[in-house]
C-alpha cells in the first residue's frame, strides 16, 4: 500500500511539474492553485494579477493552452460597453468554465470545465481594459477619464509589460479579439501595436492579425441603416410599423427582455411569439448549463445613449429605466466574494471596490478615433489578418451593417458567400476578401456569439488561428 500512495504521488508531482515548466519566468504569486466553487484539476495553468504603470493597476486573467502552449497563439480577449469587463467573456462565453447558479440563491456559483473553452486551442489573456473597469483600479480618480485613443495606448503599453513578464510567450503568434465596443478597442489597438512594431519597441511582439464578433465600426453603416432593414427582413416589423421594437430584446430576438430563466425557453418555445418554435429553436444552445446570461430590463446598449461622444454611466441608466438587458447574478456573486478575490490575485472590494460587469465609475469619450474603417483598410492592407464575425440574431450590431462595411472596403471576393459547417450541420455563411480578410456570420446567434453558439465558436476559431479554411 504504501508504494501504491508513493508511485501515485510521485506521479503528480512528475505531472505537476511538467505542467508549471510551461510557464518558468511567470511572475511570484501569480499562479492560480485553486478556485472558489470548483472541485477538480485545471486542464492547464491559469495565472492572473496586475501589471501597473501611470497610476494604473490593469488586471489580467491568463490561461496556458490546453494543447500546445509554447506553439499555439496567444489571443487577448477585450469585452466592450465601454466600460464592461472581459470577466463577461471569461464566464459567460468562452472562458474555461461553465457556472452553475449556487443553491441557495446568492451563494458561489459551481464551476465545471467547459468543454468549448477558447483554451482548448489558444493561450488566453482576459484583461479589463480600461482603467475602472472590473478589477482593474486607481487611486487617482482622473485615471477613470478616458477615450479610444488612450485606451489603445494603455492596453498596448500593458501588452509589452505583459510579455516581459511572461517572455515564452513573446515568440508565439499574437491575435487581438474582442466584440461589441470592442470594435473599436481592437482596430485602435492593433495599429497602435503595428506602431510599435515598426518603431522598434522591445518587446517585438508577434501580431498576426485580429478577430471581432459583432463589433461597431463607428461609420455610416450601422444604427438605423443597418437595424431597420435586419428588422423588416427577419419579418420584425412592417412596411409602415416601427413600434414593435419597443417589446424585443435586441441582444437576441428570439429571447424576451423578460424571461423566467428556470424554464426551459427554446424546448417548449415561446407562446406569446408568432414565430414558429422551429425558427425560435436557431437560439438553443449547446451550453450543458441552463444558467445563461439572461436578458432583463429595456433592451438597448450603452452605445445608444452617446451625445457629443460622451456615454452616460450605466447607473445613470438605471436611474432612468433605461438599463440593458444583463442579468449578470452569477458573475456578481462569484467576483465579490473576497475567497474568489484572493484566489485570483485580485485586491479586495476595499481597494479596487466592488467587481460589477460594467462600470459606473469611468467617464468615457467615445468614438473619438472617429471610423474604424481606414483603421481595418490600413491593417489589412499590411497583411494582417481579420476575421469579423456576427451572430445573425442581433439586432444591437445587426449582421447587416457589418456585412456592408467589410463590402465597402472594396476587396477583390476571393470565397464567394457559401454556408460553413460545424458538427455536420450548416453553422452560418461567410464570405472571403482579398487581403485575408472574412466576414462570417454564426445562425442562430446573438450579440455574444460564444455564449449562444460555444462549438461553433470554437469551431471557427480553431480553423482560423491554424490557417485552415472555415
Amino acid at each position: 500500500m504504501a508504494m501504491g500512495k508513493w508511485s501515485f504521488f510521485s506521479g503528480i508531482s512528475i505531472c505537476v511539474l511538467l505542467n508549471f515548466a510551461s510557464v518558468a519566468a511567470a511572475p511570484k504569486g501569480s499562479l492560480i492553485t485553486g478556485l472558489p466553487g470548483f472541485n477538480g484539476v485545471f486542464p492547464s495553468n491559469h495565472y492572473s494579477g496586475y501589471v501597473t504603470f501611470d497610476d494604473k493597476n490593469l488586471f489580467y486573467y491568463f490561461i496556458v493552452s490546453e494543447r500546445n502552449p509554447s506553439k499555439d497563439p496567444v489571443v487577448l480577449w477585450l469585452n466592450g460597453g465601454p466600460g464592461c469587463s472581459s470577466f463577461d467573456g471569461f464566464v459567460y462565453e468562452h472562458g474555461p468554465f461553465n457556472f452553475e447558479e449556487g443553491k441557495p440563491k446568492g451563494s458561489l456559483p459551481i464551476l465545471h470545465l467547459n468543454p468549448y473553452s477558447w483554451s482548448k486551442v489558444s493561450n488566453i489573456i482576459y484583461l479589463d481594459s480600461p482603467c475602472g473597469v472590473g478589477m482593474s483600479y486607481s487611486k487617482n480618480q482622473s485615471k477613470y477619464i478616458n477615450d479610444d485613443l488612450q485606451t489603445a495606448a494603455d492596453t498596448h503599453n500593458f501588452l509589452l509589460k505583459w510579455f516581459q513578464l511572461y517572455p515564452e510567450f513573446v515568440n508565439n503568434q499574437f491575435y487581438i479579439s474582442g466584440e461589441s465596443y470592442a470594435g473599436i478597442y481592437v482596430p485602435t489597438l492593433s495599429a497602435e501595436v503595428v506602431k510599435g512594431i515598426q518603431g522598434g519597441q522591445v518587446p517585438v511582439i508577434n501580431f498576426k492579425g485580429y478577430l471581432i464578433g459583432n463589433g461597431v465600426s463607428g461609420s455610416q453603416f450601422e444604427g438605423l441603416s443597418a437595424l431597420v432593414p435586419f428588422a423588416h427582413g427577419m419579418g420584425l416589423l412592417s412596411d409602415d410599423i416601427f413600434e414593435a421594437l419597443s417589446g424585443l430584446n435586441i441582444y437576441d430576438i428570439l429571447e424576451p427582455c423578460y424571461h423566467d430563466p428556470a424554464s426551459d425557453q427554446h424546448a417548449k418555445g415561446n407562446a406569446s411569439s408568432n414565430l414558429p418554435i422551429s425558427f425560435q429553436q436557431l437560439g438553443a444552445t449547446d451550453r450543458p448549463l441552463k444558467v445563461r446570461k439572461r436578458m432583463f430590463g429595456r433592451a438597448w446598449p450603452l452605445w445608444a445613449f452617446e451625445k457629443d461622444g460622451k456615454f452616460p454611466s450605466w447607473s445613470e441608466l438605471a436611474l432612468q429605466g433605461s438599463v440593458p438587458c444583463v442579468n449578470d447574478e452569477v458573475a456578481t456573486t462569484w467576483l465579490n466574494d473576497e475567497s474568489v478575490r484572493k484566489a485570483i490575485h485580485a485586491e479586495p472590494k476595499s481597494i479596487a471596490g466592488p467587481w460589477q460587469i460594467c462600470s459606473d465609475r469611468i467617464e468615457y469619450n467615445g468614438y473619438s478615433a472617429g471610423s474604424m474603417l481606414p483603421y481595418h483598410k490600413n491593417l489589412t492592407a499590411q497583411g494582417y489578418r481579420a476575421l469579423i464575425y456576427s451572430g445573425d440574431h442581433d439586432l444591437c450590431v445587426p449582421f447587416t451593417g457589418t456585412q456592408a462595411w467589410t463590402r465597402s472596403l472594396g476587396y477583390k471576393i476571393v470565397d464567394e458567400w457559401r454556408s460553413w459547417m460545424s458538427d455536420k450541420h450548416v453553422a452560418g455563411y461567410l464570405q472571403g476578401y482579398d487581403n485575408n480578410l472574412t466576414f462570417l456570420t454564426v445562425k442562430g446567434a446573438g450579440h455574444t456569439v460564444p455564449e449562444y453558439k460555444p462549438r461553433e465558436s470554437l469551431d471557427f476559431l480553431s480553423r482560423w488561428l491554424d490557417g485552415k479554411p472555415i
